[in-house]
């Protein structure tokens, strides 16, 4: 049996994330279950317990005050891997100080990439359905008339249920304790 993955994530639901959602589904229908969010935390296996990597998160989060990010420019993870995104432009610095106190004791995980905070648009099959869909993505985003500010307020631990599958397990807020999970 595969090892269960875990992440954590800020769901991105103003109207920059609805926007994200609806070019998903469009560029990559079968994404359709797909929620836009920000990574704090990308794709790991647990080096302990869900228990102790929850205490963690509860413990770093609550001593980390909430914070504005804003939304830049459409990217490419290519050639690494076919995936569109759009690129955090203010206070990455802010996400990737937040992820590399994180990703410690319970939540350590060697990453198999350098941390970029960014919101995914679409993972696609290969290099030339990415170019392809980042054109569109680009010319899409560039008309966007909505606010590209997100503020992070709450982040949500989650565990991959099946294969691109997650379930939310905690909802976790920024200078607060674990919300109830009852």
């Amino acid at each position: 049996m595969p090892s269960l993955r875990y992440a954590l994530v800020a769901y991105v639901k103003n109207d920059a994330g609805v926007f994200a959602e609806r070019l998903a589904r469009e560029l990559h229908p079968s994404t359709v279950h797909l929620s836009a969010h920000l990574t704090l935390l990308p794709p790991r296996t647990l080096p302990g317990s869900e228990a102790s990597a929850l205490q963690l998160v509860e413990e770093i989060c609550g001593h980390s005050a909430s914070f504005e990010v804003e939304l830049g420019h459409v990217a490419t993870f290519l050639p690494t891997t076919p995936t569109v995104y759009v690129k955090v432009s203010h206070s990455a610095s802010l996400m990737c100080d937040l992820h590399r106190r994180l990703n410690t004791g319970a939540l350590a995980y060697q990453e198999e990439w350098p941390y970029v905070p960014h919101l995914t648009i679409a993972k696609m099959e290969n290099e030339a359905l990415a170019l392809a869909a980042a054109e569109t993505a680009r010319q899409r985003w560039s008309s966007f008339h909505g606010s590209r500010l997100v503020q992070l307020e709450q982040l949500t631990f989650v565990r991959e249920d099946s294969p691109n599958h997650w379930i939310d397990l905690a909802p976790v807020h920024l200078g607060a304790s674990l919300v109830s999970r009852r």
